[in-house]
């Protein structure tokens, strides 16, 4: 039986993309405690960039270029109230993908890069607010788009922060022990759980703080942006 011409190979291609990402990203992580000991806390973050970040960059141009392709599952585009519900989603999972805990000199390196345990702010909600924040937008664009090809895409990138979610987990337990048993009695991975069940409790103060309204900024200028993005990674033939 000859496979559906609607398969093409960009499916295949954009799995092993996600494949080679999750392992330089989550192995770079998982090296950071020897990687610090001999080279530095930013010799490691500056390494661990430069191997992720065009990565990722080839990922979002890929993934832009090819989010047509294959079966066209379902056609929601022209739906009333489809559009502004899938941009409400894109804002809200940008807000769970960046979160306000991270510190932005930290990850410049500009201040020397520390791992962190975190009980406040957007950690209050969900344990793993990338994981989240991945689910979100890949739930709104595969409502969007609804191609094969976007489908194959969110299953590996949700497979990917999944396993991501033992991995850190794990990762923080071995280098906090007890403290981070304790962290994670109070927090959830599934959002709000833990606030629901008494185990925890929303301090809105904690979101008053600049790294949010940057984001709230970033959201606008992407979405400002967005088309132009689209033609520019057009231009790039792969």
């Amino acid at each position: 039986m000859l496979p559906n011409p609607s398969i093409t190979s960009s499916h295949f291609v954009i799995l092993g993309l996600l494949l080679v990402f999750a392992v330089v990203h989550s192995g770079g992580a998982a090296l950071r405690p020897w990687a610090e000991k001999y080279l530095g806390a930013r010799v490691y973050r500056i390494l661990f960039a430069l191997g992720s970040l065009p990565l990722a960059v080839l990922l979002i141009v890929y993934f832009f270029n090819h989010r047509y392709d294959g079966w066209q599952l379902w056609q929601v585009q022209g739906v009333p109230g489809v559009g502004i519900l899938v941009w409400i989603l894109s804002a809200i999972s940008f807000l769970f993908l960046y979160p306000a805990t991270f510190n932005l000199l930290e990850i410049a390196a500009i201040q020397k890069p520390q791992v962190h345990l975190y009980e406040t702010g957007i950690i209050r909600i969900t344990r793993h607010p990338q994981m989240v924040g991945q689910v979100i937008w890949c739930i709104a664009h595969t409502l969007w788009l609804g191609t094969s090809f976007t489908l194959v895409t969110s299953l590996g990138l949700i497979l990917h922060h999944l396993f991501a979610v033992w991995h850190g987990d794990r990762r923080l337990s071995k280098r906090y022990g007890e403290a981070f048993t304790a962290v994670k009695q109070r927090t959830s991975v599934i959002p709000f759980l833990a606030i629901i069940d008494g185990r925890q409790s929303l301090q809105w103060e904690e979101f008053l703080r600049p790294a949010y309204f940057g984001v709230a900024i970033f959201i606008t200028l992407f979405w400002w942006l967005h088309p132009l993005l689209l033609v520019a990674t057009s231009k790039i033939f792969w």
